[in-house]
């Protein structure tokens, strides 16, 4: 009994250190440096009050949240801008995820994964500039279309400065984002599921509906989050394809910044923009922790 004692003491003497918590330090200083700290920063600036010369006042107000709400001859002047922010990324994020689901799956099934994977990704690879002004030669008064529609001796077509045209740009822009994460929900699904499930009566598109689509949920979700939150404050591509009728949140924000020099104003669409952020990531991981616990069920 007394050499064990002394054994399992020599044993816990050995015992190394875990240097898990020194190697989180970087990460935790990185997270706090570019992330925490700047949104403190705005926080604070949207309940400042705007100085004449275009800086802050270190004082309280209520101001910059008051101008969100502020009416001119009984319009309102930055809901009905809010509102198509927020329709315009909606529509586009759908469309996005109603093109990713089959794409996603088709690529899961094929036998050249490599191959549709390197041409989603290829994308990446291209400036975004480059990419949104293609789309200005092809919709313009003198592009593409126009050029074809000429031939026929048909009028040309206003198509730079619509919404749908930015939400046709935003699917292009985007695409790629909500394909990849439901290819990978797709290629982890057990599919003797959908086998079981026909075995026992299920239509083909039954089985889809009620067994693959929920099975893969947590990749759609994550799809709908990595299009919907960079539409949604999307600066370049309402202002390369947009116009002043057509203006969404990140331009906003870039004019009340830069233009008009309003930090206060900037600062409180920044803080919403924030939130509505933060509010998809929770959506994100309450969605994957409770996947994880039905896997264990």
């Amino acid at each position: 009994m007394v050499s064990f004692n002394k054994n399992s003491k020599s044993e816990k003497g050995c015992k190394k250190p875990n240097p898990g918590p020194a190697y989180s330090w970087p990460m935790g200083g990185w997270f706090s440096a570019f992330f925490i700290i700047p949104i403190v920063i705005i926080i604070m600036y949207s309940f400042c009050a705007k100085d004449i010369f275009g800086g802050i006042k270190w004082e309280f107000s209520l101001d910059a949240y008051k101008s969100i709400f502020a009416q001119i001859d009984g319009k309102f002047l930055y809901i009905p801008l809010l509102w198509r922010t927020l329709w315009t990324a909606a529509i586009a994020t759908l469309a996005c995820i109603i093109i990713a689901i089959p794409c996603g799956y088709a690529m899961a099934r094929s036998k050249r994964q490599t191959l549709f994977l390197i041409l989603i990704i290829i994308p990446f690879l291209t400036n975004s500039l480059i990419r949104i002004f293609a789309w200005k030669t092809i919709l313009g008064e003198q592009g593409f279309i126009n050029s074809i529609l000429a031939i026929f001796s048909v009028s040309p077509k206003k198509f730079i400065g619509s919404n749908w045209t930015i939400i046709l740009v935003n699917i292009y822009m985007f695409l790629p984002y909500a394909i990849l994460p439901v290819f990978t929900a797709v290629d982890r699904f057990d599919f003797t599921l959908l086998e079981a499930a026909r075995d026992l009566g299920a239509t083909k598109p039954g089985s889809m509906f009620r067994i693959l689509l929920p099975g893969i949920r947590s990749g759609i979700i994550s799809s709908l989050i990595f299009t919907f939150i960079p539409i949604f404050g999307n600066y370049t591509v309402p202002l390369l394809v947009g116009s002043k009728e057509t203006r969404m949140l990140g331009q906003t924000i870039y004019e009340a910044s830069t233009t008009s020099r309003n930090l206060p104003l900037a600062s409180a669409f920044s803080v919403i923009l924030t939130l509505v952020s933060m509010a998809a990531i929770l959506l994100m991981i309450a969605s994957e922790n409770k996947e994880a616990k039905l896997n264990k069920m």
